[in-house]
C-alpha cells in the first residue's frame, strides 16, 4: 500500500480541510498509511480526525506570520507552504510515495524535487479570486499570479473541484 501525505496549508476546520480529511479517511480504510503536514494546526480549532490520533498531524512554519501589519496575506501563505515543502522533503523523517499538495502551487517546485508523486488539488485559482481593481494590488499580485501559473503545472496530476476550474 502507499504512503501518503498531505501537505495543507492551515489544518482547520473548512470546506478544503474537510476534503483532505475526507480523502485522508478514505486512503486510510484502504489500507494506505497517511500523515499530515502542515502550517497550522489547532486542536481546539479542527477536525477531530486530526486530533484524536487517526493521522499524525506535523506542523512546520507556524512561527511564520500569516500576516504582515494585517495585509500580504497571500504572499505569507506561500511562504509558510514553501516553508513546510522544504521541511518535508529535506528534514523529516516522514516516509511517502505520494505528496497530495493543497491549495498553494508555490510549494510544487519543492516537492518535485522529492521521488514521490506530486499530486495538486486545485480547489480555484487564486488569481481568479483575488482582488485587482488598483494599482497597488496589481503590483502585489502581478508576481503572485505569475508564481501560482507557473507553478500549478509542475505536479505529476492536477485534481480539480469542477469543470470551471478545470479549463
Amino acid at each position: 500500500m502507499a504512503k501518503v501525505v498531505f501537505l495543507h496549508p492551515d489544518l482547520g476546520i473548512g470546506g478544503a480541510e474537510r476534503a483532505v480529511v475526507d480523502a485522508a479517511i478514505a486512503l486510510k480504510s484502504r489500507g494506505h498509511k497517511v500523515e499530515f503536514v502542515t502550517a497550522h494546526h489547532n486542536p481546539q480549532h479542527c477536525f477531530h480526525e486530526t486530533r484524536n490520533g487517526d493521522f499524525k498531524v506535523t506542523v512546520s512554519g507556524d512561527w511564520l506570520p500569516r500576516s504582515i501589519v494585517g495585509r500580504f496575506y497571500a504572499v505569507c501563505a506561500y511562504f509558510r507552504m514553501v516553508y513546510a515543502a522544504v521541511y518535508l522533503v529535506f528534514f523529516s523523517d516522514i516516509n511517502y510515495d505520494v505528496i497530495f499538495c493543497d491549495q498553494i502551487s508555490a510549494c510544487l517546485p519543492v516537492l518535485r524535487c522529492s521521488k514521490a508523486k506530486v499530486i495538486f488539488y486545485c480547489h480555484f485559482p487564486d488569481m481568479l479570486l483575488a482582488n485587482h481593481d488598483n494599482i497597488l494590488k496589481k503590483i502585489y499580485r502581478a508576481p503572485i499570479d505569475l508564481v501560482e501559473e507557473w507553478t500549478t503545472g509542475m505536479a505529476h496530476c492536477v485534481l480539480v473541484n469542477s469543470k470551471f476550474t478545470g479549463m
